[in-house]
Formats: C-alpha cells, sequence, structure tokens
C-alpha cells in the first residue's frame, strides 16, 4: 500500500523558503537598441525594449511599474513558475509507492507550483554583466508547497548577438527524486505593451497535436491532431480569426513538432503588422502552453495602463501539464545526480 506523505499546515507556515536570501533588485542588459530588465523576485521579467521598423522603441512585455505590485499579482506576469509548472490533477501524485500532497490553490488542483511557487520567492542574483547575462539561483527545501526533496535551481538570461535572448534553467535534486517542470510566464504583445489586444498577431505555432482538458482545465491524457480545428496555427494566420469557435480562447498544451536531434524545436513565430516587429521562440521541450490572456481582466499596469482580457499573449514552453499523473506523457520526474535542463532562444526583428 502507498505510505502517504503530507507535510502539516504547522511546517508549512514555519518554514521559509531558503531561496529568500537578499533584497529585491532590477538587472538590466542591454546591446544597442535591444534591452531587457530583470528581477531577482521571481526571477522574473520585467520588460524587452525592441525596436519598430520605423526604429521607435516600444516595451513589449506585460507588466508593472512598481517591484510590490509584482509580489501580489495573481496574473504571473514574466515569472519563472515550478517546480512544476502549469497545473497538477487533484494536487496529488504517487512517485515510487509514495503519495505526496500538495498546495492546492487552483480550486482543488495545484497550478505552477503552488500557493508560492518559485515565482514568488526571492532569487540570489550569482552573475550579471550588463552586455552578457545575468543569473539568478535559488535552493528549494524538501517539502516545499508539498513536492519532494531539496532541489538547486538556476536561471540565465542571455543576449545573444545583437537581436535574441535565451533563457537557460537547471535544476538538480539533492537527495530524492521529484518532478521538474519550470517555465517563463512572459505576455508579449508586439504592438507594445500599452498597445490593445493581441488578436490581429499573426501567428504560426509549430504543433501539430494538443492535449485536450476538462472544464479545470486538467488533460485527459489524450492527444489529438490540431488538423480542421480551431487550433491549428500550422499556417500563419490571425491569432483571432476563429475566436468565434472558442468558449474563451486560448489555453492549451501543444504537442511541439520534432526536429532533428542536434536542434531545439521551433515553437513558433508571431507577427505583428503595424510595428513589423516579428518574435521567434525555440526550445528544447517537448510542449508548449499558448495562453491568450483570457483571466486577465482590468489589471492596472506600468504607466497606468490597465490591461484587459486577451491584451497578451505567453508561450510557456514545458513539459505536459499533470505528466505525473499521465504516464502515457514525457516523464518529468529527475533523480539525484541527473540535471534539468531547459532552454529557450528568441528571436526579435522588425521589417
Amino acid at each position: 500500500m502507498a505510505k502517504i506523505y503530507f507535510l502539516s499546515a504547522f511546517l508549512l507556515l514555519a518554514l521559509c523558503c531558503l531561496c529568500e536570501a537578499q533584497d529585491v533588485k532590477v538587472y538590466e542588459l542591454k546591446r544597442g537598441d535591444f534591452s531587457a530588465k530583470f528581477t531577482n523576485y521571481g526571477a522574473t521579467m520585467l520588460s524587452v525594449i525592441l525596436p519598430d521598423k520605423t526604429g521607435k522603441l516600444d516595451d513589449v512585455v506585460l507588466g508593472y511599474d512598481s517591484l510590490d505590485d509584482y509580489k501580489n499579482d495573481t496574473t504571473y506576469f514574466g515569472a519563472i513558475v515550478g517546480r512544476v509548472a502549469n497545473r497538477i490533477g487533484g494536487a496529488t501524485f504517487t512517485l515510487n509507492g509514495v503519495v505526496y500532497k500538495l498546495v492546492a490553490n487552483d480550486g482543488k488542483n495545484t497550478l505552477h507550483g503552488g500557493s508560492k511557487g518559485f515565482g514568488d520567492v526571492i532569487w540570489t542574483a550569482k552573475s550579471y554583466k550588463k552586455d552578457s547575462h545575468v543569473t539568478f539561483t535559488c535552493d528549494s527545501f524538501d517539502g516545499e508547497q508539498g513536492f519532494p526533496g531539496n532541489l538547486s535551481v538556476s536561471v540565465t538570461y542571455m543576449m545573444i548577438g545583437t537581436n535574441k535572448l535565451g533563457v537557460k534553467m537547471v535544476a538538480k535534486p539533492l537527495n530524492k527524486a521529484t518532478p521538474v517542470n519550470l517555465a517563463l510566464h512572459t505576455y508579449w504583445n508586439l504592438g507594445g505593451h500599452s498597445s490593445g489586444d493581441i488578436l490581429s498577431h499573426t501567428l504560426q505555432l509549430f504543433g501539430s497535436s494538443i492535449t485536450p482538458v476538462d472544464d479545470e482545465l486538467i488533460p485527459t491524457g489524450k492527444i489529438v491532431p490540431v488538423q480542421g480545428t480551431p487550433y491549428d496555427f500550422l499556417q500563419p494566420r490571425e491569432i483571432g480569426s476563429k475566436f468565434n469557435q472558442l468558449p474563451n480562447g486560448y489555453d492549451i498544451n501543444y504537442v511541439l513538432d520534432k526536429s532533428s536531434a542536434r536542434h531545439l524545436r521551433k515553437v513558433a513565430v508571431v507577427q505583428e503588422s503595424k510595428s513589423g516587429r516579428k518574435m521567434e521562440l525555440w526550445t528544447n521541450m517537448p510542449g508548449v502552453q499558448f495562453y491568450t490572456s483570457n483571466m486577465l481582466k482590468n489589471e492596472k499596469g506600468k504607466d497606468g495602463y490597465v490591461y484587459s482580457v486577451h491584451a497578451g499573449l505567453c508561450f510557456e514552453t514545458q513539459g505536459f501539464p499533470d505528466a505525473v499523473n499521465n504516464p502515457n506523457f514525457p516523464s518529468q520526474i529527475v533523480k539525484p545526480g541527473d540535471t534539468y535542463k531547459h532552454f529557450m532562444v528568441y528571436r526579435f526583428t522588425a521589417h
């Protein structure tokens, strides 16, 4: 019979995350007209400033003016989420005969690591060079939000060439096997963060299948093709062109098409016609959550601008949601001695 593992409410309150070791600061990376800002609170991406086709600079990332606002938000703007991004059904899973009870923070389910995931703690800034990179580290303790084992985590944001941004996420279990699925939860609007909705952006998404979900957004365990459905972006089209066939918008995991073993998978190409900006994304992960900010409503953001529904879009490269409870999904279990590695590369242009 499986043993029941449960961290008492007393311990959850008494233990403070080992990540919270220093002050919250802002770190800028800059090369020419291309710049981005990050904070060690949640290892969060705060801004990305890019020229449009005429050279006009705009911030294309949704967010807040004050760092304090990031501490109180429910949007996950720009945060690194984990230990396990996306949803775990029933806030529970079984590993090596042990049933782990997690903190439920999305109804009866766990979302983005629980009520205090990696996006809600202070990371340590380990290395920083303004024209190169910034690296944040965090040590997550055994039992944090109910997950097993101590886990050492790092995230590096890096400038690559003149118009590319790389993200490298690494996690190492120290004493127990544990699920790991980190994701970057940036909201993008290539017209500029305050330019309105993203429905006229053109998207090509290189995922021929999705993992459908139930009414609580928990995967059913099936993998189904997108061809002939509103989820088909294999050929470029406007994001809003088939919204009338969807209840709220897009919030679904795509199974990314495979590339050669030596190359990252191409995730998506997004373009905004007025500015001419284009964003391309690659990853080594098998899936991406495409989300059109369906639950974003009257959120006061940068420069006092109020973000409404569909004001931004997210491409959260990831393992499949609820993989810990779906053995037919790629495993997210990482054992001591093994290393979780997650890469993302963005390329920005404007024509």
